[in-house]
């Protein structure tokens, strides 16, 4: 049974929807303003491109891919076409997908969009279900004890033993949801060869969340960042396995 339904669109726009959704699925779900009041911006602050939805069906995430840096002066939005199995909404939500059926902590995938534009670029996005009640690790430093952030740690093992590359592991990609860790925003994730320890790969991601974990104002934490830490790294040597 297939998990997924791929669509056509008008001016060449490819749809692929979860089988979940797709009875009511309608690609005005990928305009913000078709949703009325039922669509807030994630981060007033930030670049835009985050929504939050409130569908029939319940509450939603939409995101449309966007530069930042130095690549955003040259273009904020555009990409380089190398097919639409290829382009950024369509693989994370097949990563998002192949983990929602391995049991991994992360939010459902609802929907991806591919539009190509003028050239040889195209434009993207991506629905997924929204974790509505989660908080990420920055916002509830004070209330984070040594056994959260051992839960932390076993459950960064369990991506990697399941060889999952989070190409943007950050504590704000860290969501504490109903008493256990969900990650989000796999935007560039890869799969990787299951069951390895040591690499490279996996060394990268615990060394981008330590680093993300050191720009944070660690006042208000009963361990403080060093003891937080070492409760991370104990987490992940114990194995993988539901915190």
């Amino acid at each position: 049974m297939s998990h997924s339904q791929d669509l056509s669109g008008d001016d060449g726009a490819r749809y692929r929807v979860s089988a979940v959704w797709s009875h009511s699925f309608d690609p005005e779900w990928f305009r913000p303003g078709a949703w009325g009041s039922d669509a807030r911006p994630v981060d007033a602050g930030g670049r835009g491109g985050a929504w939050f939805v409130t569908a029939p069906g319940g509450e939603l995430v939409l995101r449309f891919y966007q530069r930042g840096g130095l690549m955003a002066h040259l273009s904020r939005d555009a990409y380089l076409r190398t097919g639409v199995a290829r382009s950024r909404a369509f693989a994370e939500f097949d990563l998002l997908q192949r983990m929602v059926e391995r049991g991994l902590p992360v939010p459902a995938p609802v929907a991806a969009a591919f539009w190509p534009r003028a050239g040889a670029l195209y434009q993207a996005a991506i629905l997924v279900e929204r974790l509505e009640s989660a908080r990420p690790l920055p916002s509830v430093l004070g209330t984070l004890a040594a056994e959260h952030w051992t839960a932390v740690g076993r459950t960064v093992r369990w991506f990697h033993d399941e060889g999952i590359d989070h190409a943007d592991l950050n504590g704000f990609n860290i969501l504490w949801f109903k008493g256990s860790v969900y990650v989000i925003d796999f935007d560039k994730g890869r799969q990787r060869a299951q069951g390895l320890t040591g690499t490279r790969w996996q060394r990268r991601n615990l060394d981008r969340l330590h680093r993300s974990l050191l720009k944070l104002d660690w006042s208000d934490s009963p361990l403080g960042l060093d003891a937080a830490w070492e409760h991370v790294l104990a987490g992940y040597s114990e194995g993988a396995g539901h915190p």
